[in-house]
Protein backbone atom coordinates (compact mmCIF):
# COMPACT_ATOMS: atom_id res chain seq x y z
CA UNK A 1 0.00 0.00 0.00
CA UNK A 2 1.30 3.53 -1.19
CA UNK A 3 2.16 5.47 1.73
CA UNK A 4 0.09 9.36 1.73
CA UNK A 5 0.76 12.13 2.71
CA UNK A 6 -1.22 13.55 5.67
CA UNK A 7 -3.71 16.31 4.57
CA UNK A 8 -1.73 19.34 5.13
CA UNK A 9 -2.74 22.46 7.63
CA UNK A 10 -2.52 25.66 5.42
CA UNK A 11 -1.94 29.24 7.25
CA UNK A 12 -5.25 31.09 7.84
CA UNK A 13 -6.22 33.19 4.09
CA UNK A 14 -5.17 36.99 3.66
CA UNK A 15 -7.60 39.85 5.23
CA UNK A 16 -8.93 42.21 3.06
CA UNK A 17 -6.13 45.09 3.54
CA UNK A 18 -3.21 42.42 2.64
CA UNK A 19 -5.00 41.23 -0.55
CA UNK A 20 -5.52 44.73 -1.79
CA UNK A 21 -1.79 45.64 -1.30
CA UNK A 22 -0.92 42.35 -2.89
CA UNK A 23 -3.07 43.64 -6.05
CA UNK A 24 -1.68 47.23 -6.21
CA UNK A 25 1.86 45.80 -6.11
CA UNK A 26 1.66 42.95 -8.90
CA UNK A 27 -0.34 45.16 -10.99
CA UNK A 28 1.89 48.41 -11.40
CA UNK A 29 4.81 46.05 -11.61
CA UNK A 30 2.99 44.14 -14.57
CA UNK A 31 1.89 47.14 -16.25
CA UNK A 32 6.09 48.42 -16.09
CA UNK A 33 7.68 44.78 -16.92
CA UNK A 34 5.40 42.57 -18.91
CA UNK A 35 6.53 40.95 -21.72
CA UNK A 36 5.29 42.28 -25.64
CA UNK A 37 3.58 39.21 -26.50
CA UNK A 38 0.99 39.26 -29.31
CA UNK A 39 -2.17 38.14 -27.97
CA UNK A 40 -1.52 40.39 -25.12
CA UNK A 41 -2.94 43.02 -27.81
CA UNK A 42 -6.37 41.73 -28.41
CA UNK A 43 -9.43 41.38 -26.57
CA UNK A 44 -11.14 39.16 -29.10
CA UNK A 45 -11.77 35.95 -27.12
CA UNK A 46 -11.34 33.42 -29.98
CA UNK A 47 -7.71 34.48 -30.45
CA UNK A 48 -6.85 34.62 -26.49
CA UNK A 49 -8.71 30.75 -26.32
CA UNK A 50 -6.22 29.60 -29.53
CA UNK A 51 -3.40 31.20 -27.55
CA UNK A 52 -4.41 29.91 -24.05
CA UNK A 53 -4.42 26.06 -25.85
CA UNK A 54 -1.29 26.55 -27.36
CA UNK A 55 0.53 27.48 -24.35
CA UNK A 56 -0.72 24.53 -22.49
CA UNK A 57 2.75 22.37 -22.08
CA UNK A 58 4.72 24.44 -24.45
CA UNK A 59 7.37 27.21 -24.06
CA UNK A 60 6.25 30.74 -25.21
CA UNK A 61 9.36 31.52 -27.23
CA UNK A 62 7.83 28.14 -29.67
CA UNK A 63 3.77 29.67 -29.56
CA UNK A 64 5.14 33.49 -30.77
CA UNK A 65 5.86 31.06 -33.91
CA UNK A 66 2.35 29.88 -34.26
CA UNK A 67 -0.20 32.13 -33.72
CA UNK A 68 -0.01 34.63 -35.89
CA UNK A 69 0.36 31.58 -38.52
CA UNK A 70 -3.10 30.01 -37.26
CA UNK A 71 -5.01 32.94 -36.62
CA UNK A 72 -4.43 33.81 -40.23
CA UNK A 73 -5.17 30.29 -41.58
CA UNK A 74 -8.30 29.99 -39.03
CA UNK A 75 -9.37 33.70 -38.24
CA UNK A 76 -12.48 32.80 -36.40
CA UNK A 77 -14.20 30.08 -34.90
CA UNK A 78 -16.05 29.75 -37.94
CA UNK A 79 -13.07 29.38 -40.29
CA UNK A 80 -11.70 26.94 -37.93
CA UNK A 81 -14.60 24.48 -37.63
CA UNK A 82 -14.70 24.99 -40.95
CA UNK A 83 -11.25 22.89 -41.54
CA UNK A 84 -10.56 19.41 -41.93
CA UNK A 85 -9.35 17.81 -39.02
CA UNK A 86 -5.92 16.96 -41.52
CA UNK A 87 -5.75 21.28 -41.82
CA UNK A 88 -5.85 21.76 -38.32
CA UNK A 89 -3.13 19.11 -37.54
CA UNK A 90 -1.28 20.77 -40.01
CA UNK A 91 -1.05 23.91 -39.08
CA UNK A 92 -0.14 22.62 -35.23
CA UNK A 93 2.42 20.49 -36.40
CA UNK A 94 4.98 20.62 -34.07
CA UNK A 95 3.31 22.39 -31.21
CA UNK A 96 2.88 18.44 -29.63
CA UNK A 97 0.35 17.96 -27.64
CA UNK A 98 -2.15 17.22 -30.56
CA UNK A 99 -4.86 16.44 -28.24
CA UNK A 100 -5.25 20.49 -28.13
CA UNK A 101 -5.52 20.85 -31.52
CA UNK A 102 -8.42 17.80 -31.65
CA UNK A 103 -10.34 19.55 -28.90
CA UNK A 104 -9.91 23.27 -30.18
CA UNK A 105 -11.11 22.23 -33.26
CA UNK A 106 -14.39 20.17 -31.76
CA UNK A 107 -14.98 23.65 -29.37
CA UNK A 108 -15.12 25.51 -33.08
CA UNK A 109 -17.95 23.38 -34.13
CA UNK A 110 -19.54 23.78 -30.90
CA UNK A 111 -18.91 27.18 -30.97
CA UNK A 112 -20.58 27.59 -34.23
CA UNK A 113 -23.37 25.30 -33.28
CA UNK A 114 -24.68 26.27 -30.24
CA UNK A 115 -23.27 30.15 -29.85
CA UNK A 116 -23.72 31.39 -33.29
CA UNK A 117 -19.51 31.37 -34.05
CA UNK A 118 -19.28 33.69 -30.78
CA UNK A 119 -16.93 32.24 -27.56
CA UNK A 120 -19.59 32.23 -24.92
CA UNK A 121 -19.75 34.67 -22.34
CA UNK A 122 -20.94 32.33 -19.54
CA UNK A 123 -18.65 29.94 -17.19
CA UNK A 124 -21.14 27.17 -17.45
CA UNK A 125 -21.38 27.58 -21.50
CA UNK A 126 -17.30 27.84 -21.76
CA UNK A 127 -16.68 24.62 -19.83
CA UNK A 128 -19.16 23.07 -21.87
CA UNK A 129 -16.57 23.23 -24.68
CA UNK A 130 -14.61 20.38 -25.41
CA UNK A 131 -11.26 20.41 -23.82
CA UNK A 132 -12.21 23.94 -21.66
CA UNK A 133 -11.04 23.26 -17.98
CA UNK A 134 -11.49 25.89 -15.41
CA UNK A 135 -8.48 27.63 -16.24
CA UNK A 136 -9.07 27.75 -19.56
CA UNK A 137 -12.69 29.19 -18.86
CA UNK A 138 -10.84 31.51 -16.59
CA UNK A 139 -8.56 33.13 -18.61
CA UNK A 140 -10.62 33.45 -21.33
CA UNK A 141 -13.53 35.08 -19.39
CA UNK A 142 -11.06 37.27 -17.54
CA UNK A 143 -8.82 38.68 -20.47
CA UNK A 144 -11.57 39.13 -23.30
CA UNK A 145 -14.41 40.03 -21.00
CA UNK A 146 -13.04 41.36 -17.94
CA UNK A 147 -15.24 38.76 -16.16
CA UNK A 148 -14.23 38.07 -12.55
CA UNK A 149 -13.08 35.06 -12.79
CA UNK A 150 -10.42 32.90 -11.18
CA UNK A 151 -7.91 30.97 -12.41
CA UNK A 152 -5.26 28.71 -11.38
CA UNK A 153 -2.18 27.02 -13.66
CA UNK A 154 1.30 25.96 -12.52
CA UNK A 155 2.67 29.27 -12.74
CA UNK A 156 -0.27 30.52 -10.13
CA UNK A 157 0.34 27.24 -7.43
CA UNK A 158 3.93 27.93 -7.14
CA UNK A 159 2.92 31.88 -6.74
CA UNK A 160 0.33 31.13 -4.01
CA UNK A 161 2.51 28.25 -2.47
CA UNK A 162 5.49 30.71 -1.95
CA UNK A 163 3.28 33.53 -0.93
CA UNK A 164 1.11 32.11 1.23
CA UNK A 165 3.55 29.30 2.60
CA UNK A 166 1.32 26.23 1.46
CA UNK A 167 3.61 23.21 2.40
CA UNK A 168 2.14 20.69 0.38
CA UNK A 169 3.39 18.59 -2.96
CA UNK A 170 3.12 20.51 -6.39
CA UNK A 171 -0.35 19.16 -8.11
CA UNK A 172 -1.81 17.78 -5.33
CA UNK A 173 -5.80 17.86 -4.37
CA UNK A 174 -4.93 19.22 -1.19
CA UNK A 175 -3.03 22.30 -2.77
CA UNK A 176 -4.92 22.58 -5.98
CA UNK A 177 -8.05 23.45 -3.84
CA UNK A 178 -6.50 25.47 -1.43
CA UNK A 179 -4.85 27.53 -4.24
CA UNK A 180 -8.57 27.74 -6.11
CA UNK A 181 -9.99 29.14 -3.10
CA UNK A 182 -7.60 31.54 -2.73
CA UNK A 183 -7.73 32.82 -6.12
CA UNK A 184 -11.64 33.36 -5.80
CA UNK A 185 -10.42 35.13 -2.94
CA UNK A 186 -7.64 37.39 -4.81
CA UNK A 187 -9.40 37.83 -7.86
CA UNK A 188 -10.91 41.73 -8.02
CA UNK A 189 -14.69 42.11 -8.25
CA UNK A 190 -14.97 45.72 -9.69
CA UNK A 191 -12.81 45.24 -13.01
CA UNK A 192 -9.07 44.63 -13.58
CA UNK A 193 -9.78 41.23 -13.46
CA UNK A 194 -7.65 40.27 -16.60
CA UNK A 195 -4.71 42.07 -16.09
CA UNK A 196 -4.54 40.73 -12.68
CA UNK A 197 -5.05 37.15 -13.39
CA UNK A 198 -1.97 37.87 -16.40
CA UNK A 199 -0.14 40.03 -13.81
CA UNK A 200 -0.02 36.15 -11.63
CA UNK A 201 0.93 34.44 -14.47
CA UNK A 202 3.41 36.90 -15.44
CA UNK A 203 5.04 36.52 -12.09
CA UNK A 204 5.27 33.34 -12.28
CA UNK A 205 6.57 32.94 -15.51
CA UNK A 206 9.49 35.16 -14.93
CA UNK A 207 10.32 36.02 -11.38
CA UNK A 208 9.15 33.18 -9.46
CA UNK A 209 10.35 30.77 -11.36
CA UNK A 210 10.32 26.86 -10.45
CA UNK A 211 14.52 26.59 -9.39
CA UNK A 212 16.22 30.38 -9.43
CA UNK A 213 13.33 32.58 -8.17
CA UNK A 214 14.26 36.10 -9.14
CA UNK A 215 13.14 37.47 -5.24
CA UNK A 216 15.23 40.90 -5.92
CA UNK A 217 13.21 41.41 -8.55
CA UNK A 218 9.98 40.23 -6.93
CA UNK A 219 7.22 43.34 -6.14
CA UNK A 220 5.90 40.85 -3.73
CA UNK A 221 9.38 39.71 -1.57
CA UNK A 222 8.05 41.75 1.23
CA UNK A 223 4.92 39.71 1.50
CA UNK A 224 6.08 36.67 1.05
CA UNK A 225 6.50 33.51 3.56
CA UNK A 226 8.77 31.55 1.86
CA UNK A 227 11.16 34.39 1.43
CA UNK A 228 10.75 35.23 5.31
CA UNK A 229 11.76 31.62 6.33
CA UNK A 230 13.86 30.50 3.47
CA UNK A 231 11.91 28.23 2.01
CA UNK A 232 12.14 29.85 -1.62
CA UNK A 233 12.73 27.13 -3.55
CA UNK A 234 11.21 24.33 -1.75
CA UNK A 235 7.33 25.20 -1.93
CA UNK A 236 5.78 23.64 -3.72
CA UNK A 237 7.39 20.43 -2.64
CA UNK A 238 8.31 18.52 -5.62
CA UNK A 239 6.33 15.80 -7.06
CA UNK A 240 8.01 12.28 -6.82
CA UNK A 241 9.81 11.65 -10.05
CA UNK A 242 8.18 9.07 -12.41
CA UNK A 243 10.86 6.11 -14.03
CA UNK A 244 11.79 6.87 -17.00
CA UNK A 245 11.35 3.67 -19.52
CA UNK A 246 14.12 3.73 -22.28
CA UNK A 247 13.03 2.61 -25.75
CA UNK A 248 15.34 2.06 -28.71
CA UNK A 249 13.64 2.52 -32.05
CA UNK A 250 14.99 2.26 -36.12
CA UNK A 251 12.82 4.50 -38.74
CA UNK A 252 13.26 3.69 -42.42
CA UNK A 253 13.56 6.88 -44.73
CA UNK A 254 12.31 5.26 -48.35
CA UNK A 255 12.71 7.97 -50.95
CA UNK A 256 11.33 7.97 -54.79
CA UNK A 257 12.94 10.23 -56.66
CA UNK A 258 11.01 12.40 -58.98
CA UNK A 259 11.10 12.77 -62.66
CA UNK A 260 11.99 14.92 -64.93
CA UNK A 261 9.70 18.17 -63.93
CA UNK A 262 8.42 16.12 -60.82
CA UNK A 263 9.19 16.51 -56.77
CA UNK A 264 10.18 13.11 -55.36
CA UNK A 265 8.13 11.55 -52.83
CA UNK A 266 8.94 10.17 -48.77
CA UNK A 267 7.26 7.22 -47.51
CA UNK A 268 5.30 7.95 -44.25
CA UNK A 269 2.77 6.06 -42.15
CA UNK A 270 -0.03 7.07 -40.51
CA UNK A 271 -0.34 6.40 -36.85
CA UNK A 272 -3.05 4.53 -35.83
CA UNK A 273 -6.61 6.67 -34.67
CA UNK A 274 -6.39 6.05 -31.33
CA UNK A 275 -3.63 6.91 -28.40
CA UNK A 276 -1.06 9.30 -28.75
CA UNK A 277 0.20 11.11 -31.93
CA UNK A 278 -3.75 9.54 -33.63
CA UNK A 279 -3.32 9.75 -37.12
CA UNK A 280 -0.05 12.06 -37.21
CA UNK A 281 2.15 10.82 -39.66
CA UNK A 282 5.88 9.90 -39.17
CA UNK A 283 8.40 7.32 -40.83
CA UNK A 284 7.95 4.00 -40.57
CA UNK A 285 9.46 3.00 -37.49
CA UNK A 286 9.71 -0.33 -35.41
CA UNK A 287 11.15 -0.45 -31.48
CA UNK A 288 14.05 -2.57 -31.27
CA UNK A 289 14.07 -2.93 -27.46
CA UNK A 290 11.74 -1.76 -24.94
CA UNK A 291 11.44 -1.13 -21.47
CA UNK A 292 8.20 -2.51 -21.05
CA UNK A 293 5.26 -4.00 -22.87
CA UNK A 294 3.47 -0.56 -23.33
CA UNK A 295 6.02 1.20 -24.97
CA UNK A 296 5.69 -2.02 -27.70
CA UNK A 297 1.66 -0.13 -27.91
CA UNK A 298 3.10 3.57 -28.48
CA UNK A 299 5.40 2.13 -31.53
CA UNK A 300 3.56 -0.53 -33.48
CA UNK A 301 6.38 -2.25 -36.08
CA UNK A 302 5.23 -1.13 -39.54
CA UNK A 303 8.00 -3.13 -40.83
CA UNK A 304 8.39 -6.36 -38.07
CA UNK A 305 10.66 -8.59 -40.70
CA UNK A 306 11.26 -9.69 -44.54
CA UNK A 307 7.36 -10.07 -45.52
CA UNK A 308 7.03 -6.42 -44.62
CA UNK A 309 8.09 -5.33 -47.98
CA UNK A 310 10.58 -2.63 -46.27
CA UNK A 311 14.59 -3.28 -45.58
CA UNK A 312 17.24 -1.05 -43.93
CA UNK A 313 19.78 -0.31 -45.76
CA UNK A 314 22.79 2.89 -45.20
CA UNK A 315 23.03 4.22 -41.57
CA UNK A 316 21.91 7.66 -41.55
CA UNK A 317 22.31 8.94 -38.35
CA UNK A 318 20.67 8.90 -34.78
CA UNK A 319 18.28 10.81 -33.23
CA UNK A 320 16.72 11.31 -29.03
CA UNK A 321 13.65 12.29 -28.22
CA UNK A 322 11.26 12.62 -25.12
CA UNK A 323 7.59 11.27 -24.76
CA UNK A 324 6.55 11.63 -21.55
CA UNK A 325 8.17 9.21 -19.38
CA UNK A 326 9.89 7.34 -22.82
CA UNK A 327 13.27 8.19 -23.26
CA UNK A 328 13.97 7.05 -27.08
CA UNK A 329 17.27 6.64 -28.65
CA UNK A 330 16.64 6.16 -32.38
CA UNK A 331 18.89 4.95 -35.34
CA UNK A 332 17.65 6.61 -38.68
CA UNK A 333 18.26 3.98 -41.60
CA UNK A 334 17.97 4.40 -45.82
CA UNK A 335 15.45 2.13 -46.34
CA UNK A 336 14.11 0.15 -49.29
CA UNK A 337 11.22 -1.53 -51.09
CA UNK A 338 11.81 -5.53 -51.45
CA UNK A 339 8.53 -6.36 -52.39
CA UNK A 340 6.25 -5.15 -55.30
CA UNK A 341 2.99 -2.88 -53.60
CA UNK A 342 4.41 -2.56 -50.51
CA UNK A 343 4.38 0.91 -50.50
CA UNK A 344 0.69 0.15 -51.10
CA UNK A 345 -0.51 -1.10 -48.03
CA UNK A 346 -2.13 0.95 -45.70
CA UNK A 347 -0.89 2.84 -43.23
CA UNK A 348 1.66 3.41 -45.59
CA UNK A 349 1.70 6.80 -47.74
CA UNK A 350 3.53 8.36 -50.46
CA UNK A 351 4.06 12.43 -50.04
CA UNK A 352 5.58 14.97 -51.76
CA UNK A 353 8.81 15.67 -49.96
CA UNK A 354 8.49 19.96 -51.06
CA UNK A 355 5.17 19.65 -48.54
CA UNK A 356 6.33 17.51 -45.70
CA UNK A 357 6.57 20.13 -43.28
CA UNK A 358 3.36 20.98 -44.01
CA UNK A 359 1.72 18.33 -42.87
CA UNK A 360 0.41 16.90 -39.31
CA UNK A 361 4.11 14.97 -38.67
CA UNK A 362 5.10 13.70 -35.12
CA UNK A 363 7.84 15.86 -33.52
CA UNK A 364 10.21 12.70 -33.75
CA UNK A 365 9.35 12.65 -37.67
CA UNK A 366 10.41 16.61 -37.42
CA UNK A 367 13.91 15.24 -36.43
CA UNK A 368 14.63 13.04 -38.88
CA UNK A 369 13.96 15.49 -41.12
CA UNK A 370 16.36 17.46 -39.96
CA UNK A 371 18.74 14.93 -40.19
CA UNK A 372 18.10 14.45 -43.95
CA UNK A 373 19.51 18.34 -44.39
CA UNK A 374 16.02 19.09 -46.00
CA UNK A 375 18.01 20.69 -48.63
CA UNK A 376 14.60 20.25 -50.85
CA UNK A 377 12.65 22.20 -47.98
CA UNK A 378 12.54 26.22 -47.73
CA UNK A 379 9.96 26.41 -45.07
CA UNK A 380 11.52 24.17 -42.25
CA UNK A 381 10.85 25.95 -39.01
Amino acid sequence: MTRRDPDPTFPPRPRRDRRERIRARLVAWYRAAQRDLPWRATRDPYAIWVSEAMLQQTRVETVLGYWGRFLARFPTARALAAASEEEVLSAWSGLGYYRRARALHAGAKAIVEHHGGRFPRRRKDALALPGVGPYTAGAVLSIAFDAPEALVDGNVERVFSRLFGLDAVAGSGALAAECWALAELMVPRAGGCGEWNQALMELGATVCTPKLPRCGGCPLARSCRARRTGRETDLPRPKPRLATLPVELEILVVERPGHVGQVGRLLLERRPAGGRMARLLQFPTRAVRVGARRASALFPATWPGPESGLAAGERLGELRHTITKHRIHATVYRGRLTAPGAAARAPLVWIPREEAWERALTGMTRKVLRILGQEYVATAD
